[in-house]
């Protein structure tokens, strides 16, 4: 057959980078009710028979389907053979396609090298068994003493199969080959190695206590050793590349954690074999580690296969964060709604056995219950350390969170990111220095916060709509906020059109601010969406009131909800008289303290400018003002600001001595 060529490890690693649940997804409609995504357990309409219940089970972990109904099964090349109507070949084809890998050029020596791999496995299997003979000899008393203070029992060692190889330079040499194994084979293996000058072979491990490494199918392909001398060059080594072996496209401790994950365990990525073996002693049976290495995209690939969101776990410190961020770096492109990463930081000083051996499972159970998805740490990646007092340095900001987004390539994904770190720099320009350098936020959403009363509650209606409040100190620009929030609420569709103003609005009013914070996060999503979230963020009735108000429900947004004309015009014109009240009363605070002194000609221009700003927003964008202006009380507290304005400049003037 012609698909002797392609030897069973082209087919191993097809298998690897490939998930029958994704390919089988592309023809079928998985039934979600039913399905298990985390045990890798699927079930859907079987897609060789016509029927409507969900007989048709994938089996992920093991690669396999079966229809219930129509009996069909196979794997993956077979479904794509029975579905696309291809030959075997073109199976194979169509998959290595899609997994990017290159099909091998046909080899008449494949046979050959079916034969060899199978040779290695043994050569491997031999070794291991002559190390976990050597970890019972006298020799092996200070490994063994090692194990014991790292709190590892005789089950555990032979769970994890741990040997020893002896500080000998011949030692697994000399035991191998009189075994009868060709001395080739035991170099190819990577258990020898010849001098570059040429020479007898030597052990590539000498005085290490050994951790067997297992692929996918159970088969030891490489050895990690963990040096005993304090002063070796390298504390841990592992084999070197061999054709069984790719340590980029393995992990360890790979088909124990798979069947823990399917299990209902967590997949946990720890930094190395101790860690994984004293997570899994403790009951976190999911943990595997990378081999020596920085997380590679094929190891993302290989753990996404077997739970959709692996937690990262790695040390709290700085050379751990320098770690996250490479594996955040990584991930961004492969991303897809379903594939992710949490990420669980160490107290620092400290690894996953340190803290279980010191504080016991619970305290490792908290650090995992507090992994932070992993847009939480890229936003602490490019905000820690830094200030944003500037716009340029806000603008730095928004470029760079722009950049590291645009790299997820799942349209969808990208925009909940980009939804959730606009939340996050809303957080964050909504703070306020106080006078000792102390943040604060000025209020919390349904919770309690520093500088608030505690839950915002609105206020009741008859307070609202009162008059009193109306004739109070800030009542114009009060009432301007409850226009803009209701424009933006009324006709959400013109939004996106004034995101960037709002996103630097500040509302003194606590229900105006809820209200602008949930548009900001949810204005996007439509109308429905955003008023049940400003009913949940609010309170009940809230917007109601809001909108019921005679002073807002006469202006056009309201009077004609999803008139978008209506709404643009209304909030460019409430917007801009906003910002010119506020900058004029920045102006006379700021005034009023240089007036402690003599006032100047520079206080008199920078108010004169003040007041150019507030007439000419008062004059608005060329519309009729009657249609919206708020009323005779609103146009009398309009000619009362002006008269005092230019009563206190009129003062300022005469104020300064005459020379």
């Amino acid at each position: 057959m012609f698909s002797r060529w392609l030897y069973p490890g082209f087919l191993d690693e097809l298998r690897t980078r490939t998930s029958l649940a994704q390919v089988a997804g592309r023809k079928v409609m998985w039934d979600m009710r039913k399905s298990n995504q985390a045990r890798g357990d699927w079930w859907a309409p079987c897609p060789f028979h016509q029927e409507k219940s969900a007989s048709f089970h994938v089996d992920d972990k093991k690669g396999f389907y079966y229809c219930f109904g129509c009996h069909a099964k196979g794997d993956m090349i077979s479904f794509v053979k029975e579905t696309e109507n291809v030959d075997f070949m073109e199976a194979v084809e169509i998959l290595a396609r899609d997994a990017g890998m290159p099909m091998p050029a046909r080899d008449p020596r494949a046979q050959e090298k079916v034969d060899r791999g199978k040779q290695l496995v043994d050569v491997m299997e031999a070794a291991l068994r002559h190390y976990r003979m050597q970890l019972g000899t006298g020799a092996a008393a200070a490994a063994r003493d090692y194990l014991e203070r790292r709190g590892l029992d005789r089950k555990a060692i032979d769970r994890f199969e741990i040997g020893f190889a002896p500080d000998v330079r011949q030692g697994a040499f000399q035991a191998l080959t009189g075994q009868g194994i060709d001395a080739k084979l035991v170099i190819e293996a990577g258990i020898c190695a010849v001098p570059d000058g040429g020479g007898t072979p030597y052990d590539r491990f000498r005085g290490r206590i050994m951790f067997p490494i297992r692929d996918g199918r159970g088969r030891c392909i490489a050895f990690g050793g963990r040096a005993m001398d304090p002063n070796a060059k390298a504390k841990y080594y592992n084999s070197p590349e061999t054709p069984l072996f790719d340590k980029s496209r393995s992990v360890y401790n790979l088909g124990p954690a798979r069947e823990a994950a399917g299990k209902g365990a967590a997949l946990i990525l720890a930094e190395g074999y101790m860690d994984v073996i004293a997570l899994s002693e403790a009951g976190f049976g999911g943990a595997v580690a990378p081999l020596g290495t920085a997380v590679t995209a094929d190891q993302l690939q290989m753990l996404w296969r077997v739970a959709p969101e692996p937690i990262v776990c790695l040390d709290g410190d700085k050379a751990g964060l320098r770690a996250a961020y490479r594996v955040i770096d990584l991930a961004m492109p492969l991303l897809e709604a379903g594939k992710s990463l949490r990420f669980a930081l160490m107290p620092e000083g400290k690894d996953p056995d340190d803290l279980i051996r010191a504080e016991g499972a619970q305290a490792m159970q908290r650090v995992l219950d507090g992994a932070m998805p992993m847009v939480d740490l890229l936003w602490r990646q490019e905000t820690e350390g830094k200030t944003f007092d500037s716009p340029e340095r806000r603008a730095a900001l928004d470029k760079a969170l722009a950049d590291r987004v645009g790299h997820i390539t799942d349209q969808g994904l990208r925009r909940h990111y980009e939804d959730a770190l606009k939340d996050l720099k809303w957080q964050l320009f909504r703070r306020k220095p106080k006078a000792q350098g102390e943040w604060k936020r000025d209020w919390k959403p349904g919770g309690r916060g520093k500088g608030t009363a505690g839950v915002i509650t609105p206020a009741l209606p008859s307070t609202r709509s009162s008059r009193l409040v109306a004739a109070g100190e800030g009542a114009e620009d009060h009432l301007r906020e409850a226009v803009i929030v209701a424009a933006l609420v009324s006709t959400p569709e013109v939004f996106g059109e004034f995101e960037s103003q709002l996103e630097r609005l500040e509302c003194r009013d606590t229900l105006h601010a809820t209200i602008l914070h949930t548009v900001l996060a949810y204005g996007h999503d439509g109308g429905d969406r955003l008023r049940a979230e400003i009913s949940r963020t609010a309170g009940e009735g809230a917007l109601e009131s809001l909108l019921a108000d005679p002073h807002v429900a006469l202006t056009p947004p309201v009077r004609r909800p999803g008139d978008a004309e209506a709404a643009r015009l209304c909030l460019a014109e409430e917007l801009a008289k906003l910002q010119a009240s506020r900058g004029l009363a920045a102006e006379i605070a700021e005034a009023e303290d240089e007036m402690q002194g003599q006032a100047d000609e520079a206080v008199t221009w920078r108010l004169s400018q003040a007041a150019e700003a507030r007439n000419s927003a008062g004059r608005g964008f060329g519309e009729d003002r009657a249609e919206y202006d708020t009323g005779d009380n609103g146009a009398r507290i309009n000619r009362a600001e002006r008269e005092a304005f230019d009563s206190l400049l009129e003062a300022i003037r005469f104020s300064k001595p005459r020379k």
